[in-house]
């Protein structure tokens, strides 16, 4: 569930920064990673690494 906070201090309306908090617990689906392609980029501590989709449904991380 996506939560959205404000930060005390700030002024009601228009100016209001919003923030989007993520909860972590929560899946994330597959179908949102590979909306447009079956790889992922992911840069984990200065490496990157690819995640694929295979044609049978399983996923593969490589460095």
């Amino acid at each position: 569930m996506d939560t959205t906070v404000s930060f005390a201090g700030q002024a009601a309306g228009a100016n209001e920064r919003r923030y989007l908090v993520l909860d972590r617990t929560l899946p994330i689906r597959s179908e949102k990673l590979f909306s447009s392609s079956d790889e992922v980029l992911i840069n984990h501590s200065g490496e990157q690494y690819r995640l694929r989709r295979t044609r049978n449904g399983k996923l593969i991380l490589t460095k």
